[in-house]
């Protein structure tokens, strides 16, 4: 039976009702500082931890449920005689019940402009250290650590005057993985603060810690015999208007439809994405124009893929979306009028994202047996003034335009990845072949299937042509001018190949591969 509670939270929701219904079943409260304070302000009775330990508060705070009288009175176990009369001889009384949530490290750390002094001083100490007690004795002890909880407990409490030892181990493991989660961002940010401005300053982590709260499960991972889940807080970035509920499949084509679109936000622009790769994408002055020329590029993969825009879907917009069948429809914003229009296919999803949220990712984490593969991101911000003029023909503004457009839809393309475009549209697109010719011709094969003229076009390869065959079937495709890294042993030979046929090509000396 709980007899003896100790409230010790940084998070008050809800708190006082708890509390209160703790008082009214005759629990004594046992709480510190701050908690106490808020405690009794709202007429709810308790002791302070002072009186349980003989000793004061000291040290500004630091120092206060870091006692004998506190932690034997949590990790004794009930079912131990020994344990039992060691209590009784240090009149020490068992405590039953924890509520303990912890000091705002991770969103103090988070905060612009701190000072390292004032995050420090957000580890928490004696938290962690009665919650680890606590859970370790989950026989006999009930730990609450999230105020979600509380319900559930409180429940419990008023039917049988305890909680289950189901729920209690239920608890137990959720305080086991939020101090390590805890600690994880404490070690992170000391290890950033001790190597700025060293030497030893690395953009990778000397350990990884992976700690993500399970989001939602899915149905299904990319095959319905694969189960999966979402972990983290992707859809605080994201907002599902309309729909069945998003697949797997869904949200990585929707990471890769955000990463391309977001590359435009100057312009509007539109990308259409099938299995991760743009089948199309166009800038225009208006989104239903970028929209029909990213369409043109390939509507046959287009159809069931995932429609992006970065502006507004208005009614007009909305009714050319109806003409294709497509899985999701992503949107900074979209009109009233265009709602209805957009609903009547009931199970197509209609995300909308925060054109204004700067969330980026970190780290790209690939995972292998025994371990992980971790990289940055591939968020280079491109710098066209460093690109070199390699050809005695130097690109015109127009081939310029196309090139610094083509090479940024590169880079999001499988490699081995060909673009060919204009300087408003792709006009076909290779990806994920093993050969560079044949990334091309694959290109070359869609744009023809499309109608589109290739002729006066660019081509981007996203790493160097390791032979000057690739490059002649651009130039016989039709393509004026050619943009990709260099760097490859028979570079001069490319050169050449493009000064015999008059084509300006530009090294950027950065690849963009994508596996």
């Amino acid at each position: 039976m709980i007899s003896t509670a100790l409230i010790s939270v940084s998070d008050k929701t809800g708190l006082i009702p708890f509390a209160t219904e703790l008082r009214k079943r005759g629990i004594t409260i046992i709480s510190t500082g701050g908690t106490a304070r808020h405690l009794q302000e709202h007429g709810v009775d308790t002791i302070p931890v002072s009186e349980v330990t003989g000793f004061p508060e000291i040290l500004d705070g630091r120092v206060k449920s870091l006692h004998p009288a506190i932690h034997a009175g949590l990790l004794a176990k009930r079912t131990k005689q020994d344990h039992m009369s060691t209590l009784a001889e240090h009149h020490i009384e068992p405590i039953d019940l924890i509520v303990v949530n912890l000091y705002p490290f991770e969103e103090t750390a988070a905060k612009e402009n701190i000072e390292p002094e004032e995050v420090i001083e957000q580890i928490d100490i004696g938290g962690p250290s009665m919650l680890r007690s606590a859970a370790k004795n989950h026989d006999s002890v009930t730990v609450v650590i999230d105020p979600a909880d509380y319900e559930r407990v409180l429940s419990q409490i008023i039917e049988a005057g305890d909680t289950t030892p189901e729920l209690r181990r239920e608890l137990a493991f959720k305080v086991f993985q939020r101090t390590a989660t805890y600690d994880s961002t404490i070690a992170q940010y000391l290890e950033k603060i001790a190597l700025e401005g060293s030497e030893k300053k690395a953009a990778l982590p000397s350990r990884l810690f992976l700690s993500l709260p399970l989001s939602r499960t899915l149905r299904y991972g990319e095959n319905p015999h694969q189960e999966a889940a979402l972990y983290g807080e992707f859809l605080n970035h994201v907002e599902v208007l309309h729909g069945k509920e998003l697949s797997f499949n869904n949200i990585v084509d929707i990471n890769a439809a955000l990463s391309l679109i977001r590359e435009f936000d100057d312009r509007p622009a539109a990308a259409i994405i099938k299995h991760t790769n743009p089948c199309g994408c166009a800038v225009a002055s208006e989104a239903k124009e970028a929209y029909l020329s990213a369409l043109s590029t390939d509507r046959v993969s287009a159809f069931g893929g995932i429609i992006a825009v970065n502006r507004l879907v208005d009614e007009e917009l909305a009714e050319l979306f109806n003409e294709m069948f497509s899985e999701v429809i992503i949107a900074p914003r979209f009109s009233e009028a265009a709602m209805p229009v957009l609903r009547k296919k009931k199970n197509r999803r209609l995300v909308r994202y925060d054109a204004e949220d700067s969330a980026k990712i970190d780290l790209d984490v690939k995972i292998v047996p025994g371990g992980a593969l971790v990289q940055t991101p591939d968020s280079l911000k491109e710098n066209p003034s460093a690109w070199k003029v390699v050809t005695r023909r130097p690109p015109t503004d127009k081939e310029w335009s196309a090139l610094t457009f083509a090479w940024t839809v590169a880079k999001h393309v499988k490699s081995n990845a060909i673009v060919y475009a204009n300087d408003r549209q792709t006009l076909g697109i290779g990806a994920g072949q093993m050969s560079r010719v044949d990334a091309s011709s694959l290109a070359v094969l869609k744009a023809r299937e499309a109608g589109l003229s290739l002729e006066g076009c660019v081509l981007a390869s996203d790493a160097f042509f390791p032979f000057a065959d690739g490059l002649l079937a651009g130039v016989k495709a039709g393509a004026t001018a050619v943009i990709q890294p260099g760097g490859s042993v028979r570079d001069e030979e490319v050169i050449a190949a493009a000064d015999n046929n008059d084509v300006a090509m530009v090294f950027t000396g950065v690849r963009h591969f994508k596996h």
